[in-house]
């Protein structure tokens, strides 16, 4: 029939059939046939989407800078958007106005107002520094709008990607920063150059001290020696002096016990000799042949004959003849 179409939209889309100014059907993903001179159909992305911004503020102390970031958001009230804006697609799912677009321009606004409310709270180096606060004053500010809120938006998340100032400010602060990080690298330098001159010092001490401790070590060693020299010259000098007490003490007894020897050797002697006396006293006044008698008891016969013999001799002059004959000879050589 004329004028009657058919229509689908995916899961993505929000859709809202009017008829006769009223509402016919909505939700997600709808497909009907409709009568098209007498309806109308919205169509509302619910999908989430994102957009760049950058923008240009001036910081407390006058500086321009540049903020560079992104926005996600998400339409979770539909149908309050569809009362704020158009969104009516025609047969082939063509949005008949650019409303779409009006909703990224008024989340910059509120984005740009939120980073210029920030940014000129903000010196260049604190801007250049506080990325994060920067990202959550402007996340903060944008999700409590009124006119995103009237939109029935949703912030997602605010990325601030970087802030950066004019190229001659950059290669100013680039100077600045290359300057003072070469006063800290000459200060490095320094203190490393003074901390090696300070661990030099402290060596060549510690080798002073080392070697002071040798020598003051050595010195009482040196005297420690003299004192044991001198403590073993006097052990060996009373030693000395013991041996030579010792050795004058035993030649005294030596020489005493030799006196006492001889003394009693003579008195031995003395004895013996009176001992001697004694017994041949009696024999003094007897006459040889007596004391031949008593010292042979006359058993001995060749005793007998010499003291016969003997005789003979005494009385030689009045013997004019004396025969031997061999046979006695023979017998008193072999009796002897």
């Amino acid at each position: 029939m004329l004028g009657i179409n058919y229509i689908k939209f995916d899961s993505m889309n929000y859709v809202i059939h009017y008829q006769n100014g009223k509402i016919k059907k909505e939700g997600r993903g709808l497909s009907f046939f409709y009568f098209s001179p007498n309806a109308s159909i919205v169509s509302i992305p619910v999908q989430s989407n994102d957009f760049q911004f950058v923008f240009n503020e001036t910081t407390k102390d006058y500086q321009e800078v540049t903020i560079q970031g992104q926005v996600t958001y998400k339409i979770v009230q539909p149908k309050q958007l569809a009362e704020t804006l158009d969104f009516t697609v025609n047969s082939k799912k063509q949005y008949l106005k650019s409303d779409y677009e009006k909703i990224q321009q008024r989340i910059i606004n509120e984005a740009q107002t939120a980073s210029a409310s920030i940014i000129q709270k903000l010196s260049l180096k604190e801007a250049l520094r506080q990325l994060e606060g920067i990202e959550n004053e402007i996340f903060t500010s944008v999700q409590d709008s009124k006119a995103v809120k009237m939109l029935g938006l949703e912030i997602l998340s605010v990325n601030v990607l970087g802030v950066s100032p004019n190229p001659e400010m950059a290669r100013a602060l680039e100077a600045q920063t290359r300057e003072s990080l070469q006063k800290e690298a000459d200060q490095a330098v320094y203190e490393r150059r003074n901390f090696a001159v300070e661990q030099e010092r402290i060596i060549k001490e510690s080798e002073l001290n080392t070697e002071i401790a040798v020598e003051e070590k050595q010195k009482q060693i040196v005297e420690k020696k003299m004192e044991t020299d001198v403590v073993k010259q006097e052990n060996e000098q009373k030693l000395k002096e013991m041996n030579m007490t010792s050795s004058i003490s035993l030649e005294e007894q030596k020489k005493t016990l030799i006196d006492i020897q001889v003394t009693n050797e003579k008195k031995e002697a003395d004895v013996k000799e009176y001992v001697l006396n004694a017994n041949l006293k009696p024999y003094k006044e007897l006459d040889w042949k007596t004391l031949m008698a008593i010292s042979n008891n006359g058993n001995d016969p060749s005793n007998n004959i010499a003291l016969a013999f003997r005789e003979l001799a005494e009385n030689a002059d009045k013997i004019g003849n004396l025969n031997i004959s061999p046979d006695l000879l023979e017998s008193l050589t072999k009796s002897k």
